[in-house]
């Protein structure tokens, strides 16, 4: 079984304790993505469509600095502090992923890093 740490500086570094990504043979398990500018460190400007974007695309960066794609993702969890926002998720989700979609799970929860409205981690399988 090989291990390798997936890093990239096309997403936000780690703020806390954790790597981006683990990839344990073909499965990569990318850590939670939260909307900040992989840039600036800082909470993107915009309203939720904006920050859910910003999300998918960290999370595509990781996914490719891992030799993978959103397509790959077989499991994606989501965490929202307010669901009235999961119909919008499933908007913005359908403008970067294709069918087959990957099992999935929408939880609420109190409060998330640096006060944001959501957070996504995931599991993708290479061929």
């Amino acid at each position: 079984m090989s291990r390798e740490i997936i890093a990239t500086d096309k997403a936000p570094q780690a703020i806390g304790t954790y790597s981006q990504a683990v990839k344990i043979d073909q499965t990569v398990y990318l850590s939670g993505q939260i909307p900040l500018d992989p840039v600036s460190m800082e909470v993107v400007e915009g309203d939720m469509r904006v920050q859910i974007s910003r999300v998918f695309e960290n999370l595509q960066s990781v996914a490719q600095a891992a030799g993978g794609s959103l397509d790959k993702f077989v499991k994606l969890n989501i965490f929202l502090t307010d669901l009235s926002h999961f119909p919008l998720v499933n908007e913005v989700m359908a403008e970067h992923f294709s069918e087959p979609y990957p099992a999935r799970a929408a939880v609420g929860v109190a409060s998330l890093p640096k006060g944001v409205e959501i957070e996504m981690d995931a599991i993708m399988q290479l061929d």
